[in-house]
């Protein structure tokens, strides 16, 4: 392995909350530098869940390459450690091909796991999660994440109130260890610690994040939001499938059920966006040589001056 920091390849991560233009400004950059795109979403993963993830569609990807989209089955369960093995692989074969690695997303737990790297963990335990999963039954999956809270604040954070999986893996490990999760990912080994990781932050003001997030939430709506849920539960896809457990598609099989109408559960929505967009602030304020900007990341404004800072003398520093 390569020592120098100057002279390890180098991967620039656009990151920030939702609806701040990350996708925009890792487009312009890979246009510009000759890159290619590693999305770090963890929803984007799934095949078939399209509008309420906001993939790019091919169409707006102006011909530049994307990995880590589309890659499992919404059956299926896909880990944080799993992403950093595969963005990892997508990662030295970009470099391979001389071209530029342009991490682009959300996922804060994916973003750690890759450039931080994930612990090991103590095997399952069938009885303790036996007994998680009841007190989950009888008293709401919720529950279980104001347990989270109690013991791991920093978890519970990044996992969804309902994310029932990752929230019983999280109790999982810290009553079997005694530690939180998060206190076991700092005596990890990171898996790009061959690459100089170059992480820029963008954010908006929570004014400018609602007005975004009500719009886009009208545009998924336009866009078939509910056509695509319905093709997926016509397809097979059961309800209990991770993606529809996730913000916007939960809430739009709830309107299926006739849980609220349609104006209710668009403004559900976007409350929980706006609450994500905060949490994943919080997340990413604690990520070490991370540079903000004042989004969106469309702005001309924005991409000249990332642009202007990674040409420059520096340009391994964040």
């Amino acid at each position: 392995m390569i020592d120098s920091q100057q002279e390890r390849p180098r991967v620039i991560a656009v990151l920030g909350p939702t609806a701040s233009g990350k996708s925009a400004l890792g487009l312009a950059l890979a246009e510009r530098l000759g890159g290619e795109i590693v999305s770090c979403d963890s929803t984007a993963v799934y095949r078939g869940f399209d509008i309420g993830t906001d993939k790019v569609p091919v169409s707006e990807q102006h011909g530049i390459p994307h990995h880590l989209i589309d890659i499992v089955e919404p059956t299926s369960e896909y880990s944080a450690a799993e992403y950093a093995r595969d963005a990892t692989k997508a990662i030295r074969d970009i470099l391979t091909r001389g071209r530029a690695p342009i991490l682009v997303g959300g996922t804060g737990l994916y973003y750690r796991a890759l450039t931080r790297g994930l612990f090991p963990g103590p095997g399952k335990d069938a009885v303790l999660r036996t007994r998680l999963e009841a007190i989950a039954d009888r008293h709401g999956v919720e529950h279980l994440w104001r347990m989270v809270r109690r013991v791991d604040a920093e978890s519970a954070l990044r996992i969804q109130p309902r994310d029932r999986l990752r929230l019983v893996r999280a109790l999982e490990v810290y009553f079997l260890t005694g530690r939180p999760l998060t206190a076991h990912f700092a005596a990890t080994k990171a898996p790009l610690d061959f690459c100089t990781v170059v992480p820029i932050g963008v954010h908006l003001p929570a004014a400018l994040t609602s007005e975004r997030v009500t719009r886009r939430v009208e545009q998924q709506f336009a866009r078939g939001l509910l056509d695509e849920v319905g093709g997926l539960l016509e397809r097979g896809v059961p309800e209990t499938a991770r993606p529809f457990g996730g913000l916007v598609y939960r809430q739009a099989l709830e309107l299926r059920h006739g849980v609220r109408d349609p104006a209710a559960t668009k403004a559900l929505i976007v409350q929980g966006n706006r609450q994500y967009a905060r949490r994943q602030l919080i997340w990413f304020r604690k990520e070490p040589n991370l540079r903000w900007f004042d989004g969106p990341g469309e702005s001309p404004d924005v991409i000249a001056r990332v642009a202007e800072i990674l040409a420059g003398p520096n340009q391994n520093r964040p």
